[in-house]
């Protein structure tokens, strides 16, 4: 279980200390999944509007054995902010749930609201679209992407909760 850490703590302490690699994600992301709080490490998918490799990485373990124990990890998808295919459903959400993800954030859309509402985990992206994406096998995994004209890096570290989103290079707590 994940511990409440609110971003505008984060963005207060990080700020006020010059805040090297301290990023905020621009206010256009809504929350469908069941939690509204959540962080982790970043894994990272490319894709325009097909979602191959957005349900490949999300049925892998979703957690990072550490010296310091099992971490849950968030993905984040550059879905080139397309308002047109949903990349992530209800079966998808359900699948992030049961493979131990903190998170999935899409620079893109879902569908299926309902269920996503009803899994354990957090799901935030740009709207909500019923039409689903074409499968053409295309993208990349664990690359830099940019969210909104924001950069975040594979390993980086993804803090997300009813305030916002923030990025850093490293664990902030």
């Amino acid at each position: 279980m994940q511990k409440n850490i609110a971003t505008t703590d984060l963005c207060d302490a990080y700020l006020r200390e010059g805040g090297a690699g301290f990023r905020v994600l621009p206010p256009v992301f809504r929350h469908f999944g069941g939690r509204t709080a959540f962080y982790g490490p970043v894994r990272t998918v490319q894709c325009f509007e097909d979602n191959s490799l957005v349900k490949a990485a999300l049925d892998e373990p979703g957690w990072v054995d550490t010296p310091g124990g099992r971490l849950a990890q968030v993905l984040v998808v550059d879905g080139g902010a397309s308002l047109r295919r949903a990349l992530v459903g209800g079966n998808i959400g359900q699948l992030a749930a049961r493979n131990g993800w903190a998170g999935v954030v899409l620079d893109g859309c879902v569908r299926d609201v309902g269920e996503l509402e009803q899994c354990d985990v957090g799901i935030c992206a740009l709207a909500a679209m019923p039409l689903p994406t074409i499968k053409r096998q295309t993208g990349l995994r664990d690359v830099p992407v940019h969210l909104q004209g924001v950069p975040v890096a594979p390993g980086e570290w993804l803090y997300a909760d009813r305030d916002g989103i923030v990025v850093a290079p490293q664990a902030l707590v």
